[in-house]
């Protein structure tokens, strides 16, 4: 998959594809079916696939610190997509002007300046442009007078409830995994570069492999029973802390930390990827360092104890 960072690297051989554009936070069931329907349209017209994100999302622009968690980083994204077979990403970065562009000028500047589009897919609820004033029937009709068709995929349900990103960051807040599974078609993981840490872990006796996030807050807090994918791992057991480290730290960025149940071999700048399978426990500041050390030995036995009996 070719990755274009910006349209400002648009050049002449982008032009003439097949496009959709959305946020496409976790590429769950509903992404994947706008996925679906874009290359087929692409294969039927024998032109290049291309979805469209924004970076930051608009809400994370507009509102940082109210913005919904993200469930992927823009890396883990790229991959899904890739994975599913696009041609290319176009990563735009979303910012004052393209905040303040009204819908014809975008439909005009990006779809018909810069990709000339054939055919667009949208999922049914995406909306765009200053003040969100479009839609797919102001695409459909612009559409009529540059030259390019539009078609909406229909909402995907589950159990007769909307699949959204939405719906599985409630049920990653709920720690109901099975369901957060059965919306993106895959266990939930947060994937990432193992960087240095502040080394608290390893002084209380639990060195941990510490994962940069890439976003400010996360759908997950707490600790967590989790298995371990990476060079020299394959889902090595675990036990993962999301979140601000309030017994040491001050922060309100999320952190991830993960300690191997059975060692690691030496993961600095490498990346790996934590699944989570089981809630132990929220987050909570400890009054000492020492009661910090004693709960998570606690957590650790009780993880064991889980993982012996699933």
């Amino acid at each position: 998959m070719e990755l274009i960072r910006g349209l400002h690297n648009l050049r002449p051989r982008h032009r003439n594809c097949v496009a959709t554009i959305g946020a496409f936070d976790g590429v769950h069931l509903g992404h994947q079916a706008v996925i679906r329907q874009l290359q087929h349209k692409a294969a039927e017209l024998e032109l290049p696939s291309v979805v469209i994100v924004f970076e930051p999302l608009p809400r994370e622009y507009l509102r940082p610190l109210k913005a919904p968690a993200r469930l992927m980083s823009f890396r883990e994204k790229a991959l899904a997509l890739a994975q599913l077979g696009v041609d290319r990403l176009l990563r735009i970065r979303f910012n004052e002007e393209l905040r303040c562009m009204s819908a014809q000028a975008f439909v005009e500047r990006i779809f018909v300046e810069g990709l000339g589009i054939r055919y667009v897919v949208l999922g049914d609820d995406f909306r765009f442009g200053n003040d969100r004033e479009g839609d797919i029937a102001l695409i459909q009709r612009q559409g009529v007078y540059h030259g390019y068709q539009a078609g909406a995929t229909e909402t995907r349900l589950l159990d007769g409830e909307r699949v959204s990103s939405t719906r599985i960051r409630k049920a990653l807040a709920e720690a109901d995994f099975a369901l957060a599974e059965r919306l993106l078609s895959r266990p939930y993981s947060i994937a990432g570069k193992v960087i240095y840490g502040r080394q608290l872990g390893r002084e209380l006796g639990f060195p941990t492999a510490n994962v940069e996030l890439h976003r400010l807050r996360s759908p997950l807090a707490g600790v967590y029973v989790v298995h371990v994918d990476g060079p020299g791992l394959r889902a090595a057991p675990g036990v993962a802390n999301v979140g601000t480290r309030p017994t040491v730290n001050d922060s309100i960025r999320a952190n991830l930390e993960v300690h191997l149940l059975q060692g690691a071999p030496q993961l600095y700048g490498k990346h790996i990827e934590v699944t989570f399978l089981h809630k132990l426990r929220d987050e909570k500041k400890f009054p000492s360092v020492v009661e910090l050390r004693r709960q998570i030995a606690a957590d650790i036995e009780t993880a064991h104890a889980w993982l012996g009996s699933h």
